[in-house]
């Protein structure tokens, strides 16, 4: 009756039952490291995943140093969805299995202001430039594959040390919007999907000339535990319904 009931959910999604790894009775436990922009995506798919397989995950959600920590520790894990950044390094890359990784979105960065805030000029270079040396107060976060992007933009507009005395550097993804909202800092520059939220507006994307897009890659652990599982997720992050939900949280799937 248990395997019925999760075949007939996985056809309810639109799902292939052999993509979930629904033939089997037993009941894997995955853990999932996710980088932190993410975050809501994969909460969501998460749990659309745990309904159709009756498979069950935890999720450790953190910037790329935080990231590459775990993956490098004693901690066990079965899949990681992060910037493709964390495969740069040689000690993270070697706790996955060998080959390529699978890209499951990417997101391009942008400012925001305080709901109600007039929207700065941030249509060239030159305008970006200004308009973070007018600015009082930016909000980011630079340990993180995300901010060390942005780090290189205020670089190559050569105001790098001018930005070291307004930077309010935060710790998590979520942090940035809320310092926003609540006046703590007067613009925030960072993936455009983190920048989403209540009181806070998008000004807009970079210019075209500095944008670039982070991308998010998944690889399946070498020593998962339950590596028939952990590919029946993977696959389920790269199906039309995945790639609905992703769309609709303002990312580009793969």
């Amino acid at each position: 009756m248990k395997l019925y009931l999760r075949t007939a959910m996985t056809l309810l999604l639109g799902l292939a039952p052999s993509a979930l790894g629904v033939d089997r009775l037993d009941a894997a436990e995955l853990r999932v490291l996710v980088g932190g922009a993410m975050t809501g995506i994969m909460q969501d798919l998460g749990s659309q995943f745990e309904r159709a397989s009756g498979h069950k995950l935890s999720f450790y959600f953190g910037a790329t140093p935080q990231l590459i920590q775990q993956v490098t520790s004693a901690t066990p894990f079965d899949l990681a969805v992060v910037p493709v950044e964390l495969f740069q390094d040689a000690a993270a890359r070697a706790k996955f299995v060998s080959g390529p990784t699978t890209d499951i979105a990417r997101v391009g960065y942008g400012v925001a202001v305080k709901a109600g805030a007039p929207k700065p000029d941030i249509s060239s270079p030159d305008a970006l430039k200004q308009t973070l040396l007018k600015a009082k107060s930016i909000t980011f976060l630079p340990e993180s594959a995300a901010g060390s992007y942005v780090l290189k933009v205020f670089d190559r507009l050569g105001i790098g040390e001018a930005m070291k005395a307004k930077t309010q550097a935060k710790t998590t993804p979520a942090q940035i919007p809320e310092a926003i909202a609540n006046g703590e800092a007067e613009l925030g520059t960072f993936l455009t999907t983190v920048l989403l939220g209540p009181g806070v507006e998008l000004v807009g994307p970079f210019p075209a000339d500095l944008q670039q897009d982070l991308v998010f890659t998944a690889g399946v652990a070498a020593d998962s535990k339950d590596v028939e599982a952990t590919r029946a997720l993977l696959n389920f992050l790269k199906t039309p319904e995945a790639v609905a939900k992703i769309r609709a949280k303002g990312m580009t799937p793969g």
